[in-house]
Order: C-alpha cells, then sequence, then structure tokens
C-alpha cells in the first residue's frame, strides 16, 4: 500500500461518513460548517496530515493518515 502524505477536506468528510456525498462535502465545507484545527475552513481541497482535527455536525475527526485506504 502506497504511502499517504495527505487526504483533502472534502474526502475526509466523505471516507469518514461524516457526509454521504462528494456535492454534500462541497456545499458544507464551503458554507463555513467544518473546522479544522479549531478555525473555520471553506477550501474543500484543504490538505488534512496526520493528526489535524476537523470538527462537523457536532463530530469532532482526527486525521490519521495510517488507517485510511
Amino acid at each position: 500500500m502506497p504511502n499517504i502524505d495527505y487526504i483533502k477536506l472534502d474526502q475526509f468528510l466523505k471516507q469518514m461518513q461524516m457526509v454521504s456525498t462528494g456535492g454534500h462535502a462541497k456545499l458544507v465545507v464551503q458554507s463555513g460548517d467544518v473546522s479544522v484545527n479549531g478555525e473555520i475552513e471553506t477550501r474543500r481541497g484543504r490538505k488534512l496530515v496526520t493528526g489535524d482535527r476537523v470538527e462537523f455536525a457536532g463530530q469532532c475527526l482526527t486525521v490519521d493518515l495510517t488507517q485510511l485506504n
């Protein structure tokens, strides 16, 4: 399995099932409903690395790239 350096915010939201579709991810990110490391993030292409904290809809997840496939 290749070593992953980052994952884009919209892909992370979808893979963690925080949203159901890529279009939904785009909408919630661009609406300012998602924060990364405590700050609102409106770029759906924001590169996340291990240790980043993503908050949306009352959920807070910590990125762990070793657990993503």
